[in-house]
């Protein structure tokens, strides 16, 4: 962005609630089943057919609305939002409007600008306003195959059809598309976090729409804003900002004028188009649902939600940095998920080294749980083994090195740390006398080594002590080799 404009950015968030039946029915949630299998009168919207809110959906509605610092309202109203899209099976959507179901909350993201290899360069923090998170039915999903206008056929798969939603709607608060990019990805793990969605994107049960404009800088009037949706990924996000930003200014620049507008993000021509002109919240012409009664949820209800609830991410990563002297983003890391900072809390006390615990997950364990596509819950190295294997590496019982051996057996068998070593022989020897006996052996059979070190070729000190270790094939302790060596070399 130039020193001219400015990039003002709003969000939309749509969470997929993690429920086993629909919001206003009793049919299946689960991805992946045939199309159009869980379905029934009321999904279908079929005439006589009435809804009924899932309890579930509430819940879990309300463990998100914590989780964002949102306050949780004693009523809503549902409503009915009027518009006609071929996955809508009523020719409407049940959502919220003027009385949603939660509001005004104030979210505190960490952020930062990257290089150009997306690299973050200075992580600081910043708050966003979150205006509302109102409950609704999700509609179906179109299908399309064949290219346009040339044997084209569009199919409609309605299992999706009346699956619970979080709208989450921020206040335009972002300006610049790492900011948008950071915040979606606080609210994913915040949500994946409490257990009120799989947040996943590439199944489609978290999707985000983004409102761009930008402004002369200087300017308090808004823009004329547009609505970017198709936006699978966080990364396509970031890409269809940047690209939208570019085109607006350049049309601002020409002279020309921007019309409200949605358009589309095309990953493989890396550009946006229009969808259609954006409707204003009068089109869709909302109205109270008239078979649903106001969903009243008690103080009580809320504390028993809240009690319910796991310490938040953003808490945690704050105690693991104060209580086990970490740095912001090693803590970061680790708290990424759930199950992650769970296993390095057990890690860190069986290991009595919560920095080296820190340090062995976040390279070894996790190369290799990447390497397996498996989470920390699934790793076939309990945390109780990792703390194991880095006792035994504090207590030079094994090197660093062997350690980087043994986990990888670990990981791969799912024996024990002791295990491997013994079936391995690799315990590290810290006999001072059989390392010195081992030494004397090298010094005596390369006296050249030895002449032109003692006349001042000081780099052959690691010749030394690579001869040592490699006459005691790998088992010596390194720190006790380099401490003899220097003794007796003189």
């Amino acid at each position: 962005m130039t020193k001219t404009w400015e990039t003002i950015i709003g969000l939309e968030i749509h969470a997929q609630l993690s429920t086993d039946s629909k919001i206003f029915c009793g049919c299946s949630t689960h991805f992946g089943d045939e199309p159009n299998a869980n379905t029934c009168p009321v999904c279908l919207g079929l005439p006589g057919a009435l809804p009924v809110l899932n309890r579930r959906a509430v819940e879990l509605g309300a463990r998100a609305a914590l989780a964002l610092g949102l306050q949780i309202n004693n009523r809503s109203i549902f409503a009915r939002k009027n518009y006609f899209y071929p996955d809508l099976p009523k020719g409407y959507q049940i959502s919220q409007f003027d009385q949603p179901f939660s509001a005004n909350g104030e979210l505190e993201i960490m952020t930062a600008e990257r290089d150009e290899a997306g690299h973050p360069l200075e992580w600081r923090p910043k708050k966003i306003t979150i205006t509302r998170l109102h409950l609704e039915e999700d509609a179906g999903k179109n299908v399309h195959e064949g290219l346009p206008d040339i044997d084209r056929y569009s199919y409609i798969d309605l299992n999706r059809a009346g699956t619970p939603l979080a709208e989450i709607v921020t206040e335009p608060d972002f300006r610049t598309s790492w900011e948008a990019y950071d915040y979606v990805n606080h609210v994913r793990r915040a949500l994946q976090w409490v257990g009120a969605s799989e947040a996943d994107m590439e199944k489609g049960n978290l999707r985000c729409e983004a409102n761009v404009s930008v402004r002369r800088r200087g300017d308090e009037k808004f823009g004329t804003k547009v609505e970017l949706k198709n936006l699978n990924s966080v990364r396509f996000m970031h890409r269809a900002i940047e690209f939208e930003v570019e085109r607006q200014t350049g049309v601002l620049e020409a002279g020309g004028r921007l019309q409200q507008e949605t358009r589309l993000w095309d990953e493989r021509a890396a550009e946006t188009r229009v969808m259609r002109s954006k409707e204003e919240a009068h089109d869709y012409r909302y109205f109270p649902e008239p078979d649903l009664p106001p969903l009243q949820v008690s103080d009580e209800f809320i504390a028993e939600v809240r009690d319910a609830m796991p310490e938040l991410p953003e808490a945690r990563r704050k105690r693991f940095m104060e209580a086990y002297g970490l740095s912001f983003p090693d803590a970061s890391q680790l708290t990424s998920e759930r199950s992650l900072a769970d296993y390095y809390e057990k890690a860190a006390e069986a290991s009595g080294d919560p920095r080296a615990a820190s340090n062995w997950i976040r390279t070894e364990l996790l190369r290799e749980l990447d390497a397996a596509g498996l989470t920390a819950q699934a790793s076939t190295v309990s945390p109780e083994e990792l703390g194991s294997l880095v006792r035994l590496i504090n207590d030079d019982k094994i090197s660093g090195k062997q350690g980087k051996e043994v986990l990888h057996e670990m990981f791969k068998s799912g024996k024990t740390a002791n295990a491997v070593i013994e079936e391995r022989g690799l315990v590290q020897v810290s006999d001072t006398g059989e390392i010195d006996r081992i030494i004397d052996e090298v010094i005596a059979s390369n006296p050249s080594q030895l002449e032109q070190y003692r006349a001042g070729k000081e780099a052959l000190f690691g010749f030394f002590v690579g001869q040592v270790i490699k006459a005691s094939k790998g088992k010596a302790n390194p720190k006790i080799v380099n401490e003899r060596l220097k003794a007796k070399l003189g």
